[in-house]
C-alpha cells in the first residue's frame, strides 16, 4: 500500500478509504475505554436513585433532604467544570482523567458511610467536585482524535453510554441492596456505594497507563498516521494561538453560548428527572419490591440507548440537527405530561415512561453536534465547559424543586408538568436560534 505513505499531504477527498481505516483504528484504541469509564462515572452519579429506595427509610431522610442532597453534587461540579477542563487543555487527558476517576471513586466509596444529613450533603458535593469536568474533558479530548464531521457519530456512543448505566444500575443496584443487606451489619446501600465505586479507582491507575493526551504522541500510529489525523483534526481550527484568559473571555462574550446552554439547561433538566426519579417513578406504578422496581428500570433505559443511536444516525444520515432535536424534545415534553395520566395498566405506563426516555436521551447527542459549529480554536475548551456547566445548574435545582414538590403535595404532576414545558421550549429555541446551515452535518 504505497498509496499510505502520501496519505499525509492528500486532500480529504482525495484518500477516503485510508482516513476511514485511520479513523476505524483511532475509534478502536480510545472508545471502548473512555466509553466503559463514562458508564461507570454515570452509574456512581445516578446510583443515589436507586439508594434512596431504602437509603430514606434507614436514615429517616425526607424528599426534600434527600432532593437537596442529589441538588449538591451539581453545585460542585458547576464551580469546578471549566477549571478542570482548562487544566486538561494544558496538561492532558491522561493525568487529567486519572486525578478525576481516582478521586471520583473514593468519595462515591465513602457515601456508604453516611449517617446523617450534613454527610450526606458533604459528600455529594465533593463527588461534584472530583467529577466536574470528566464529560466535557471527553468532548473537548475528542476534538483532539477526530474531525468535526465525525464526531455525532461518536458522540451518540457516550451518550448510549448513560441508557446502559441506567441497564446496569437496574440490573445490579436493586440485585446488591437486597442480597447483600446485612452483610457484615451493613445496609444493602451500604454495600452498594461500597461495590459501584471502587470500579473507578481501578480504572484511574489503567488511564494512567492507558491514554495518550494527543496524535503526535501515540506509539500505536504510524508517522504518516499521525501527520495525516493531526491535518483532518485541525482544518476546523481558526488558530492555536493565544492564552487560556483570552479564549475564556471569548466564550463568556459568546451570545451563542447562552443560547445553547439554556437548550442544554432544558434538555439535562429532563433526563436527570428521568435518570433520578425513574425507581421511584415505577414504585408509584404499583410496583413495591426493591428488585423489581431495579429490573423494570432496565427496560425504558434499554430501549432508550437502542433509540438514541438509531436517531443519531439518521440524524447524521440526513444532515440535519434542529428538525431531528426538535422532534425529540417537544415529543419527549407529550410522553412527560402523558405520565400524568395515572393509567390503571402498568405496562401502558411502562410503555409511557420508555417513549419518554428514547427521546429525551436521543436529543443530548443530536444537541451536542451543534455547539462546534460556533466555537473553535483555544475557545472550543472554554465554551464546551461553559456550555455544560451553566446547563447542568439543572441537577443544583430539579431534585430539590421536585423533592419540594414531592414533599408538599405527594405527587410529581406539577413537577412533570413543568419539565413538558421546558423540554418544548428547548426545541422552539433551537428551531428560531440557530441557523439550519449552521448544523447541517458535513
Amino acid at each position: 500500500m504505497h498509496q499510505s505513505v502520501d496519505i499525509a499531504s492528500s486532500g480529504i477527498r482525495n484518500v477516503p478509504v485510508e482516513d476511514d481505516r485511520l479513523i476505524a483504528k483511532v475509534a478502536w484504541r480510545i472508545i471502548p475505554f473512555l466509553f466503559l469509564c463514562y458508564v461507570v462515572s454515570f452509574l456512581d452519579r445516578i446510583n443515589i436513585g436507586f439508594a434512596q429506595l431504602q437509603m430514606k427509610h434507614d436514615l429517616g431522610f425526607s424528599d426534600a433532604m434527600y432532593g437537596l442532597g442529589a441538588a449538591v453534587f451539581y453545585i460542585g461540579y458547576v464551580l469546578c467544570e471549566v477549571p478542570s477542563n482548562m487544566l486538561l487543555a494544558k496538561y492532558g487527558a491522561r493525568r487529567t482523567f486519572t486525578r478525576i476517576m481516582l478521586l471520583w471513586g473514593a468519595a462515591s466509596v465513602g457515601m456508604m458511610f453516611v449517617s446523617k444529613p450534613p454527610h450526606f450533603y458533604l459528600l455529594r458535593f465533593v463527588l461534584g467536585v472530583f467529577e466536574a469536568g470528566f464529560f466535557p474533558g471527553i468532548v473537548l479530548y475528542l476534538t483532539y482524535w477526530f474531525p468535526a464531521n465525525r464526531r455525532a457519530a461518536v458522540m451518540s456512543v457516550f451518550f448510549a453510554g448513560v441508557a446502559v448505566a441506567g441497564v446496569l444500575g437496574g440490573l445490579v443496584s436493586g440485585w446488591i441492596m437486597r442480597d447483600m443487606s446485612g452483610v457484615m451489619g451493613l445496609h444493602g446501600w451500604q454495600w452498594m456505594f461500597a461495590i459501584e465505586g471502587a470500579p473507578a479507582v481501578l480504572l484511574a491507575f489503567v488511564a494512567l497507563f492507558y491514554l495518550v493526551d494527543r496524535p503526535e504522541h501515540a506509539a500505536w500510529l504510524s508517522s504518516e498516521e499521525k501527520a495525516r489525523l493531526i491535518t483532518l483534526c485541525s482544518q476546523e481550527r481558526t488558530g492555536k494561538s493565544g492564552h487560556d484568559a483570552r479564549t475564556f473571555a471569548a466564550a463568556l462574550l459568546n451570545p451563542r453560548v447562552y443560547l445553547f446552554a439554556f437548550i442544554y439547561f432544558s434538555l439535562t433538566c429532563a433526563s436527570l428527572t428521568l435518570n433520578f426519579w425513574m425507581p421511584l417513578m415505577i414504585r408509584d406504578f404499583g410496583i413495591k419490591d426493591v428488585m423489581q422496581v431495579s429490573l423494570y428500570t432496565v427496560i425504558p433505559n434499554a430501549i432508550g440507548a437502542i433509540g438514541l443511536i438509531l436517531i443519531a444516525r439518521h440524524s447524521d444520515r440526513m444532515g440535519e440537527r434542529r428538525k431531528h432535536f426538535a422532534f425529540c424534545t417537544i415529543g419527549g415534553g407529550i410522553a412527560l405530561a402523558a405520565l400524568t395520566l395515572h393509567l390503571d395498566s402498568f405496562p401502558a405506563m411502562l410503555a409511557i415512561l420508555s417513549a419518554a426516555a428514547v427521546l429525551i436521551f436521543a436529543a443530548l447527542p443530536i444537541f451536542w453536534a451543534v455547539p462546534p459549529s460556533y466555537l473553535s480554536g483555544n475557545a472550543a475548551a472554554a465554551g464546551i465547559a461553559l456550555i455544560s456547566s451553566i446547563g447542568i445548574t439543572s441537577g443544583i435545582v430539579s431534585p430539590w424543586v421536585i423533592g419540594m414538590i414531592r414533599t408538599s403535595t405527594g405527587s410529581m404532576d406539577l413537577a412533570v408538568y413543568m419539565l413538558a414545558g421546558l423540554l418544548t421550549v428547548s426545541g422552539i429555541a433551537l428551531l428560531a436560534g440557530v441557523r439550519a446551515s449552521d448544523t447541517r452535518a458535513r
